[in-house]
């Protein structure tokens, strides 16, 4: 025989209050309904009415708790409760009150009888208003009461702990409520909100979550020092970046941390937690976008394709690996010479995509037997060649290295493809390819060439791929900042003038994809939006830090280094004919490769292998009319705005 299970001690608990809750709100229907009596006929309950209150009494008791039955009012979160709440205890009241006019006038039951006037109804109509109101009030307070308490006293409590953050809330809408909300309610943070900013003019003194908006975005500085704020919390999720920039840029002499709700808090069911705050970041000054890969209307069936990257175990690499993975791609062969970092990223991907079919290679793209091998071994559908040389300086010092991986690498990897007969093969670029000053830049322009020149004649489709700097990727001035700003400065920049397009890695790879296989044309150049100075990114992320720029944290400037520009261009003056083929992505016209490319190549690649810098630079100016070496008296950002710089877009 099986013995009936018994309940464990979370469910005892629960009936137990649940029991409380019945005999308390019992109490409260009694009361009320005999203040109700009180009040209605001033104290003094006439005789008849008085004989039938056994009787009223039992029957709103009853129908109070019945109604409360049906609204589940006996399971009461006293930490959690919320508007939705108060709603069942008004509806509650409401039908409770309800039960109790149908059981007298339906069924007449607690009829008043008089000699002189016959029968009569029972409690007069006031006596009912009475009681709903005072009842429903009651119960109220009795279930709200314990969390407004509970928060006044850990508010009380916060704002005495050591360490708390006295702090505002940008945005006062639906996202900054249940933030403060969930702020309240959690004791695992130091913040103490203070009150709200918003630029909604209708919002301005109004309470929110008992926090009243104190005023504007602009207001933010007078506010910090008015309310000694320690910091700013931002819970407008898609808040625009340019916002974010104005923001720190207000705040930039005060010394306050900032948080942010990151952008897939939209897509969390309006759901608002302090866990999820995060650092205010570069990558948030940004405009972001999105890129779905696997969304897109130009990528194909990738289920049973192979894909192949060069240099994976790199920023725009490992990205590209992963955004492929995400299509439902059919396998995926990542080689790279790092082998470490070649290693991880498998051990990473791994744990992320269980069921891809993944293969590292450990391979030298300069090894021309050793990528055939692997070519030939897999046989991919799909080439994007990511791997380069790309750190400036340092190409600038070796130049015949630079032509041996950016192009001789490329040329190998290249015709590798073609030998295959892969399907495509997407070349990653750089916008220091345009007009170039540094070696690193002629021998991606000069791979660029190669790669269009193969497009002429081979079945593959080759395309070269050109933007910007990737922020956060390996080599960006972003970590760079981060430990300067750690060890407490100083922030060194090159120039006061020195600007750089940014854009995010997700974003860069998903228009990389999208333009890969989009099938636009030989030179894809991706719209990277303006530029950004170099140290207004150094003083925003000083600020970000809770550190006041040039106070805190010195800035120092260096001078820019070998090969490097002031600005970067995206297209040269003969490719600024463009068109636009998807959203921030345009396909360059520009004049063919030269018809003896070969063979300007090969002298260029001969006087590497002879380790011949002079001649490699003198080779590369020749096959790049526009390749012009850095000089010291180099035009300003805004000489240059005046002339002939082009833009996308």
């Amino acid at each position: 025989m099986r013995l009936p299970r018994l309940p464990n001690a979370a469910f005892r608990t629960q009936m137990g209050r649940g029991l409380v809750l019945v005999v308390v709100d019992a109490s409260v229907a009694v009361i009320s309904f005999w203040l109700a009596m009180v009040i209605r006929f001033e104290g003094s309950i006439p005789s008849n009415y008085l004989a039938l209150m056994p009787r009223f009494i039992l029957l709103v008791a009853t129908a109070r708790i019945a109604a409360n039955f049906l609204f589940r009012l006996h399971r009461w979160s006293f930490r959690l409760s919320g508007l939705s709440d108060a709603v069942r205890i008004g509806l509650a009241g409401l039908l409770g009150t309800g039960l109790f006019l149908t059981a007298i006038f339906m069924f007449r039951v607690g009829f008043v009888y008089s000699r002189q006037t016959g029968p009569k109804t029972g409690p007069p109509r006031s006596v009912v208003v009475l009681d709903f109101f005072l009842a429903t009030t009651a119960m109220g307070l009795l279930r709200f009461s314990p969390r407004l308490t509970w928060l006044y006293l850990a508010d009380r409590h916060r704002s005495r702990r050591k360490g708390a953050l006295r702090t505002l809330v940008v945005g006062a809408g639906a996202a900054g409520d249940m933030l403060l909300r969930d702020l309240q309610r959690s004791d695992e943070h130091n913040y103490r909100v203070v009150g709200f900013v918003d630029d909604d003019r209708g919002k301005q003194g109004s309470i929110v979550g008992g926090k009243l908006v104190l005023g504007t975005v602009a207001d933010l500085p007078r506010l910090v020092e008015r309310h000694r704020v320690d910091a700013v919390l931002i819970a407008i999720p898609r808040l625009p970046a340019r916002r974010i920039r104005e923001i720190l840029n207000l705040c930039a002499d005060l010394k306050v941390r900032f948080k942010i709700l990151p952008v897939s808090y939209v897509y969390l069911d309006d759901r608002a937690a302090s866990s999820m705050l995060q650092d205010l970041s570069p990558e948030d000054l940004l405009p972001r976008e999105v890129i779905h890969l696997a969304d897109s209307e130009v990528i194909p069936a990738m289920e049973g394709r192979t894909a192949l990257v060069t240099g994976a175990a790199g920023s725009i690499g490992s990205e590209i690996c992963r955004q492929l993975l995400e299509t439902g791609l059919g396998r995926l062969v990542m080689t790279d010479i790092n082998e470490n970092e070649l290693y991880l990223l498998h051990l990473r991907l791994a744990r992320r995509y269980p069921n891809a079919d993944m293969t590292c290679e450990l391979a030298d793209i300069r090894d021309a037997h050793r990528v055939t091998s692997m070519f030939d071994g897999h046989r991919p559908d799909d080439v994007f060649h990511a791997a380069a040389h790309k750190h400036v300086p340092l190409m600038e010092a070796a130049p015949c290295e630079a032509v041996k991986n950016n192009i001789v690498g490329t040329r190998i990897v290249a015709r590798a493809a073609d030998a295959v007969k892969a399907d495509r093969f997407v070349f990653v670029s750089t916008d220091k390819a345009v007009r170039p000053t540094s070696v690193m830049g002629a021998s991606k322009r000069a791979a660029e060439k190669l790669v269009r020149d193969m497009a002429r004649k081979s079945a593959t489709r080759f395309c070269a791929v050109r933007f910007g700097n990737v922020l956060g990727s390996a080599g960006s001035v972003v970590p760079i900042f981060r430990e300067q700003i750690a060890a407490g400065g100083p922030v060194t920049v090159t120039d006061p003038e020195v600007r750089r397009y940014f854009m995010t890695i997700s974003e860069a790879v998903g228009m990389v994809l999208k333009s890969a296989y989009g099938d636009y044309g030989t030179l894809c150049v991706l719209d990277m939006g303006e530029q950004i100075r170099i140290v207004d990114l150094a003083r925003h992320m000083i600020t970000m830090s809770g550190l006041v720029p040039e106070v805190d944290i010195a800035i120092e400037y260096s001078g820019l280094r070998p090969g490097e520009k002031l600005y970067e261009e995206l297209l040269t003056e003969e490719e600024e004919q463009t068109h636009k083929v998807s959203d921030k992505i345009f396909v360059a016209q520009s004049q063919p490769p030269p018809s003896d490319l070969e063979e300007r190549l090969a002298e260029i690649i001969a006087a590497a292998e002879a380790e011949d810098a002079d001649r490699v630079v003198d080779l590369l100016r020749r096959l790049i009319p526009s390749y012009q070496p850095m000089k010291n008296d180099q035009p300003t950002f805004e000489d240059r705005e005046t002339s002939e710089a082009p833009a996308v877009g």
